[in-house]
Parts: C-alpha cells; sequence; structure tokens
C-alpha cells in the first residue's frame, strides 16, 4: 500500500536523479532521433546524457543526505561536464534548483516547487535570446504547474506525476511553437529529453512511496545507491592541438606535474577562520602556473601545474581534506609524445605547459572537426584545438581546460557550432586568472575567418568588433546525407539523399552528391563572393572534388578557388564563400 510522501532528503534525491539519469540513457538514441535536420549528427540526447553523467558522478563522490548540500554535489558536476545548449540549459536548471535548497536537510512539496520555478528562471537568464517551443519551455511550464499543485497537496509524490504530466502537454505543443518542428513532425528535443529525466524521478517517487517504513529505514542506512545505474564507459572526443612538440624540449618544461585535486573544507583545521579564497589562489599561484580554483561552500577544486605537488597538497591541506588527487608528469608524457610521432592534437597539450614567466597578450581556442582543420588552425596562430564539433560537443569543463593551457593574458575562444557557444560563454564564470572572450561563431568557415581578421596591435574589445564584423561576411555551407524521411521547407528529403546546408538551412536535396555540392555551391554564390573554399572530409573523394572545382571555375570566372583537407567526419565537405 502507497503512503504519502510528504517530505523528500538527500537520499530521496540522489535516488530520483539516478533513476531519472538512468532513464534518459536508455532513450538517447530517441531524443537524438529527434532532431530537426535529419543529418547523422543530432546529438541533443547525448549531450544531456553527458552531462547528467557528469553530475551522477559528482553525486556519488559526495552524497549526502542532506539535499542541499545532495544537490549542489549534482550542480557542480553538470556546470563542469555541460555539453552543448541543452546540456548547459540542464545545468542551469538544476544550479538554480540548488541554490533555492543549499541550506535545508529536507524540503516539502512548496519548497520542492519553488526550486523548480528557481531553476526555470536561472536557465531563462543564462540564454541571450531564449526561444520558446523548447526545453525552457517545457521546464516553466512544469515548474508553474508545481506551484499551482503545491497549494493543493502535501503529496511529493503526486506533485511530480502533474509536473510530468504538465510537462508533456508542454512538449506536445512545442510544434505550434516552433514553425520547424511541425515542418518536420517532431516535438523539441531537449524538451523531451528533460522529461525523461522527470520520468525517473517520478518512478523513483513512486517506489519511495510504495515501501513500509521499515523498508524506507533499511534503506537509508545502506546508503543513496539504492537504486543503481548500469555502469557504461562513457568516450570523450576532445584533444588538443597546436605548435608541435619538437619545438620544445622536454627539460625546459618548468612545472613538471599537472595536479589536480578537491579540498573538502574543514571546521577543525580553520580553527573559526573564513576560507579566504583570494589568499588561497594568491599562495598556489607561487607555487605554479594554469591555476584554476573553483570554490563553492565547502568544496575547493584545484588545478595547477607545479614542480613540487606535495607543497601544493601540504598548504590546500591547512584548510581541509583532500580528495580525487591526480598527478601526472608532464614531462614523461611529452617525451613519450615526441618519439612515438603522435599527433599533432596531442602534442601540444604540454607544449604549452612550458615556461609561463612572460605571457603573451593574447592567444586562441578553437573547436574543430577533423585533424586537417585543426592543422589550418594551428598554422594560422591557434594555441589549443578541441577536437569535436559536429560528432561531439566538448563539455565546459574541457574548454576551460583548453584556456588555461594558452600562456596569454586575454584568450579569445571560437566554438565554431552554435551548439557549442553556450558552453564557452558558461566557461567565462570558471576562468579568473586571465581574460576569456567568446567570439560567437557558428561554422568553422566564421571561426577561420575571424582568425584571419585578428589584429595583435587592436584592444580587445576592438579585437571582438573586427572578429564578429568578420564572419558577417562568410556564407558557410554543409554536404552530408540525410538518415531519415522528412518534409522541410516545401522540401521533401529521403533517406540516404545528399543534402545541402547553407548557414543552418537546407536548401538542396538530391540522389546525386555532385549535384547536391553543385546546387549548394550556386546557392552560397547567389550574392557573389571572391574565394570558395572546399574542406574535404574523410569520406570525400579526389574525381568529386575536382568536379567541383571544375564546376566553379567554368560557371564563376571571378571566383578563385581553394581546396584544403578537412578531415572531418560525417560531412563531405565544408565550404565557405567569400
Amino acid at each position: 500500500m502507497s503512503k504519502r510522501l510528504n517530505v523528500i532528503d538527500g537520499n530521496d534525491f540522489i535516488r530520483m536523479v539516478e533513476r531519472g539519469a538512468q532513464q534518459l540513457r536508455e532513450n538517447e538514441d530517441n531524443v537524438n532521433a529527434l532532431n530537426v535536420f535529419p543529418v547523422p549528427d543530432g546529438d541533443t540526447g547525448t549531450n544531456m546524457n553527458l552531462t547528467l553523467t557528469s553530475g551522477v558522478e559528482e553525486l556519488r563522490r559526495r552524497p549526502s543526505s542532506h539535499i542541499g548540500k545532495a544537490a549542489d554535489a549534482l550542480a557542480k558536476g553538470l556546470l563542469m561536464g555541460a555539453r552543448g545548449n541543452s546540456g548547459v540549459i540542464l545545468s542551469q536548471l538544476f544550479r538554480g534548483f540548488s541554490k533555492s535548497v543549499s541550506d535545508l536537510e529536507s524540503i516539502d512539496a512548496q519548497r520542492f516547487a519553488a526550486a523548480l520555478q528557481n531553476g526555470v528562471d536561472m536557465a531563462y537568464k543564462a540564454v541571450v535570446k531564449p526561444v520558446e517551443g523548447t526545453i525552457l519551455t517545457v521546464s516553466k511550464e512544469a515548474a508553474k504547474q508545481a506551484l499551482s499543485s503545491a497549494k493543493r497537496t502535501a503529496d511529493v509524490t503526486e506533485l511530480m506525476k502533474e509536473v510530468w504530466k504538465k510537462g508533456s502537454e508542454a512538449l506536445s505543443r512545442t510544434p505550434e511553437m516552433l514553425p520547424v518542428l511541425k515542418q518536420v513532425g517532431v516535438v523539441d528535443a531537449g524538451g523531451q529529453g528533460l522529461l525523461f529525466i522527470y520520468e525517473g524521478f517520478l518512478q523513483a517517487l513512486q517506489l519511495l512511496s510504495s515501501q513500509t517504513d521499515e523498508d524506507t529505514a533499511a534503506q537509508h542506512q545502506v546508503g543513496p545507491s539504492i537504486v543503481r545505474l548500469n555502469e557504461s564507459p562513457v568516450s570523450t572526443v576532445h584533444a588538443a592541438s597546436s605548435r608541435p612538440q619538437s619545438q620544445l624540449a622536454t627539460e625546459d618544461i618548468e612545472f613538471g606535474y599537472c595536479t589536480e585535486f578537491i579540498v573538502k573544507l574543514n571546521s577543525d583545521k580553520l580553527s573559526g577562520n573564513v576560507f579566504d579564497e583570494l589568499k588561497f589562489r594568491e599562495q598556489l599561484s607561487t607555487l605554479g602556473d594554469s591555476l584554476l580554483v573553483v570554490a563553492d561552500d565547502d568544496l575547493v577544486k584545484v588545478h595547477i601545474h607545479a614542480e613540487f605537488p606535495g607543497s601544493v597538497m601540504n598548504y590546500a591541506m591547512k584548510y581541509g581534506d583532500l580528495s580525487r588527487i591526480k598527478i601526472e608528469n608532464m614531462r614523461d608524457q611529452h617525451s613519450h609524445i615526441i618519439h612515438s610521432d603522435t599527433t599533432a592534437a596531442q602534442a601540444v597539450s604540454t607544449a604549452q605547459s612550458a615556461d609561463t614567466s612572460k605571457l603573451k597578450r593574447y592567444g586562441f581556442v578553437a573547436v574543430s572537426a577533423g585533424q586537417g582543420i585543426s592543422n589550418i588552425f594551428s598554422s594560422l596562430g591557434v594555441d589549443q584545438v578541441l577536437l569535436g564539433g559536429q560528432t561531439m560537443n566538448p563539455s565546459t569543463e574541457d574548454i576551460v581546460k583548453a584556456v588555461l593551457e594558452v600562456k596569454a593574458q586575454t584568450v579569445f575562444v571560437l566554438p565554431n557550432n552554435s551548439n557549442i557557444i553556450l558552453a564557452a560563454q558558461q566557461a567565462v564564470e570558471l576562468v579568473e586568472d586571465k581574460q576569456l572572450v567568446v567570439i560567437p561563431t557558428k561554422t568553422i568557415p566564421q571561426g577561420i575567418a575571424a582568425v584571419i581578421a585578428y589584429q595583435d596591435s587592436m584592444a580587445p574589445d576592438e579585437n571582438s568588433d573586427v572578429m564578429q564584423q568578420a564572419i558577417q561576411h562568410v556564407q558557410s555551407g554543409l554536404v552530408t546525407y540525410a538518415v531519415r524521411d522528412t518534409q522541410i521547407d516545401d522540401m521533401t528529403i529521403k533517406q540516404g539523399d545528399f543534402i545541402g546546408i547553407h548557414n543552418h538551412k537546407i536548401v538542396v536535396s538530391d540522389s546525386d552528391l555532385l549535384v547536391s555540392s553543385q546546387k549548394l555551391i550556386d546557392s552560397l554564390l547567389a550574392d557573389g563572393a571572391e574565394i570558395v573554399t572546399l574542406y574535404t572530409g574523410e569520406e570525400a573523394v579526389k574525381e568529386q572534388t575536382a568536379n567541383l572545382v571544375e564546376y566553379v571555375e567554368q560557371h564563376y570566372n571571378d571566383v578563385e578557388v581553394e581546396v584544403h583537407h578537412g578531415g572531418q567526419p560525417l560531412y563531405y565537405y565544408i565550404i565557405s564563400a567569400e
């Protein structure tokens, strides 16, 4: 017989999150399939799953029956692991939730509803131009229902049931709010992902409600991991590439150990003193470089390159207990990389760990979709290149670490994908020792144009303006294949067709790759251009590329054609016209 669940604590919350994560993971492909464009890299489900997985991992490292502390652990894990727009919004929803319950051991239905609403408020603030018909709308309508239901029922399970139902109704209406969803006959992917999480919440609460008091007490004694996730390894595709490591001698690395750990502040060690984050950071800065300190309540995350890791940890232990300690010998890594002739992507990470006695004025971090494109960015002076883009969005933490590797006072970040911009902007909050400026590039051609437009003599804000002006003058094209039949913008697309995308709009679909590519070029050159650049993908064929070059030369006499090996997966060609 079920019982009313009027209060939930940290243990209950952990069960809810784990079951929600399980539901999302099991339906990851279903969420990906809702991608509006029928392209093979629909990744909303993947981004949300990886983001929530990061949160669950942090929650398991810091379990607590105190719901405020449990929610804080989840929020921190989500923040650092956030990937893609949907992942960033998800992290903000639970960041707001965490702030609302931070001081509470347990919460009732009204507090739970208020926390959901606070999460929505924070998520909307995080998005510069909120769009209705997305995960934002679903979360807003669900939270609104929570506030209303909390006035009628004290049962958290009953409230969550109504929240999930209202969210489902809101999701079903997303095609009416976003015409593009209606055209292709799908609901919003991010909203669906959130509902899978909420469905897991409801399942966990129903399970808790069905238990006897004795069962519940026994489970609380066991700990917070009664509902376990099926462990599945998560592989990330991110690597850095920049100047060849051969330019740096291993013995020239001044701070040889990449050191990471977490300090759990201990009141006994503080002896009544308040932890001073600024003083802590200043002291650690004398012991190494590439310093990152993220402090929140009783937890401090530290990343530093140091010559004497023991000195760093000895100082940190004055404030609390250490956990998740990781120390890597960068000299060994560097030597191994040099002698094993690894890729340029691996070569840069240690190269950037060299002598930092002098910081240059500017540096760059860019996201790339293929090794050839990574090499192009490196040749243009980009310090750190994260392999990701279309097939795997780098997380906020990936971007932060890359920025810290750049020995510059100001670092410009080029996301080169509209789904990475929010994660990059979120990284700004986590980097304090240098200026981080995000240039909102949405495509690889825009990123390349921005780097070329950069001027070393200009001030940061002037460079930002110049680079953003440059990306406005670039037409970007992609050629890939359709993964399903669909109808969009009065265009009938069949599975397996080759589709051409001009500035995020599908403009051509054809069963012939060459025809589709030629029509895309026509669209890119409709308003004129001087240069067309073809970045060839992994599956591009030389004969097809030669035919495309010949097509441009024959039909556009005044246009110069350049061809570069991009090496990007899934996209036969990335094309720019400027």
